[in-house]
């Protein structure tokens, strides 16, 4: 292990190391690692969350605002926790605990692991390179703000203006002039001698003559004017440019510096850079804040001290960021756009639980056809099942009709469900009929209604949910709400019924955008109830309770109206 590339080195003593307040008698050691990316807590976990979340209760020393304390001072924002279970050389059992990013401010917060590269560090490189872009900026706005650089600008801004009018009502004039001569050109020529005729064109040519020096001595006297004016601000200008370029190349290059020197540590003792685990000199940089998770930090603290990575686990505490869905105590898996790269190196050699994305479940699944003729389809699918295959799972909607089908021709699936919805999809045996269906959604010609199971009760009978979604390209394939770059997204709703905890809804979605039901009963301006069972953005249970019950739509062939339902089974 090279230790100076770390901001602390392997002897020092684990002091984050923090022992169970309560036995742990019952459960056995897990025989694999937590798959980062998808998980159920182990009790372990849960155990040093319930401890840890009872210490942020209790702990109010912080200067930071986590919107669960009225009335506190400070912008709100929450933050992400993260324990590991690790076991001591004398195998003794405890637990580590780090927070994402900063708090107060600050990077380091006794009890919690040290972030991986302290960008704060007063005697690393990184506050010393900001220090300088920091007086660059300082200059480029002290030259931006001079009142007297201010008002040349505003003065070069009027007079060029003024320029271009009175330049321009010259040519308009100019113009008038030239269809004047012409009009008496044309209107004495027959009524003139030969000689009185070319001593007419002779003045004709003069005044036009005259109307061009007037135009070119406007434009001449005019540069002048504002070149005088340029000529004063031009210093200022050259240098501000200046210090931008310098300011952007040093920014870039200390970024780069920072990739280079960021390092990660696995179980072997091999330590690889942000910028090599992120492919050296790909097109995209590694994303910001890469690093600064709670996983990465965790697992270098304890490769760092001989403690051996047991079971880990991530848990959200306070108010949700705008536009994404976060729930105060819940847990959620590692972030795939930052983490996954970094941990793929961190637990290399570290068996792990099975990605249980990757497990083929749905070879017992049945898939019931509740409507058919010689053109389509209407199938009931079951949850659990993909509509069409996967980066590593086959069976799907679309390879079963493939098989069943083979004379079949276009591309079956007219849309598709979720892996966890169920219901109704439709299914085209010919490119014609595809293409016709596909047509009546483009047009919104198609209703669709979906029967949902939400967590907690809604106050409201009915209403319309208007929130415009894009993916989180941190952590993909979550969807966030975003005014700026997110696709309208609309779904009516009604309230079915309501139970002890739960309410059944009916939606019906006026555009289809990925995971839009879900997003819209989870977010707080949606219905801030999420759908039972659902792992995203909710908790995990046995299914998501989320099933397309009843669809209607014009028969491709016949133009008959069909309505189709399929009751669900929750």
């Amino acid at each position: 292990m090279n230790s100076s590339k770390s901001i602390y080195t392997a002897s020092d003593t684990p002091a984050c190391f923090t022992r169970f307040q309560h036995p742990l008698a019952g459960y056995p050691l897990p025989v694999r690692f937590t798959f980062p990316f998808q998980y159920t807590p182990h009790p372990f976990c849960l155990q040093a969350s319930k401890e840890l979340q009872h210490f942020l209760d209790n702990h109010k020393e912080w200067d930071h605002n986590f919107g669960l304390e009225p009335d506190q001072e400070g912008t709100v924002y929450g933050k992400m926790f993260g324990v590991l279970v690790v076991q001591d050389q004398q195998n003794e059992l405890g637990y580590l605990a780090a927070f994402s990013g900063k708090i107060g401010g600050k990077t380091h917060h006794s009890g919690f692991v040290p972030p991986v590269f302290d960008l704060l560090d007063e005697s690393g490189f990184y506050l010393k390179e900001e220090d300088v872009l920091s007086g660059m900026n300082r200059r480029i706005e002290c030259l931006e703000q001079d009142p007297a650089f201010i008002a040349r600008l505003e003065q070069i801004e009027i007079e060029t203006a003024e320029a271009e009018r009175q330049i321009a009502a010259e040519k308009q004039q100019a113009k008038a002039n030239k269809l004047s001569r012409d009009q008496r050109r044309e209107s004495q020529e027959s009524l003139l001698s030969p000689g009185d005729f070319k001593t007419l064109e002779a003045e004709l040519i003069q005044e036009s003559m005259r109307d061009h020096y007037i135009l070119k001595d406007l434009k001449k006297q005019w540069k002048q004017r504002l070149e005088e004016i340029q000529t004063k601000i031009d210093p200022a200008i050259q240098e501000i440019q200046l210090l931008k370029e310098t300011r952007k190349r040093k920014s870039s290059a200390l970024q780069q510096h920072i990739f280079d020197h960021y390092f990660f540590l696995n179980q072997s003792g091999r330590n690889k850079s942000l910028a090599d685990i992120f492919q050296r000199n790909a097109a995209a940089p590694p994303p910001s804040g890469a690093g600064e998770c709670s996983a990465p930090k965790l697992l270098q603290y304890a490769f760092l001290h001989q403690l051996k990575p047991i079971a880990m686990a991530e848990f959200w505490w306070g108010e949700s960021p705008i536009g994404e869905i976060r729930k105060h105590g819940q847990f959620y898996p590692a972030c795939r756009g930052k983490c996954e790269p970094i941990l793929a190196h961190m637990l290399e050699g570290i068996p792990l639980d099975e990605n249980p994305m990757l497990l083929d479940e749905s070879g017992a699944l049945d898939l019931e056809i509740v409507f058919e003729d010689e053109y389509m389809l209407v199938l009931n699918k079951p949850a659990s099942l993909l509509s069409v295959p996967g980066k590593s799972v086959m069976d799907s909607v679309y390879f079963r009709m493939r098989q069943q089908y083979p004379e079949a021709t276009g591309p079956l699936v007219v849309h598709r469900l979720d892996m966890g919805t169920s219901g109704l999809m439709l299914v085209a045996k010919t490119a014609a009929v595809h293409k016709e269906l596909q047509s009546q959604f483009i047009r919104r010609t198609i209703k669709k209604r979906y029967v949902a199971l939400l967590e907690g009760n809604i106050s409201r009978d009915s209403g319309v949910i208007d929130l415009p979604l894009r993916v989180d390209l941190d952590d993909r394939p979550r969807q966030m709400v975003c005014y700026d770059h997110g696709k309208s997204a609309r779904t009516e709703w009604q309230v079915v019924s309501r139970n002890e905890g739960t309410t059944r809804i009916h939606f019906h979605p006026i555009t289809g955008r990925t995971h839009q039901l879900r997003v819209h009963a989870a977010h707080p301006q949606g219905l801030n109830a999420p759908i039972l069972g659902d792992e995203l953005y909710g908790t995990k249970g046995i299914r998501l309770h989320l099933h397309a019950e009843r669809i209607v739509f014009f028969h491709p062939v016949s133009g008959e109206e069909m309505v189709v339902e399929q009751a669900a089974e929750f």
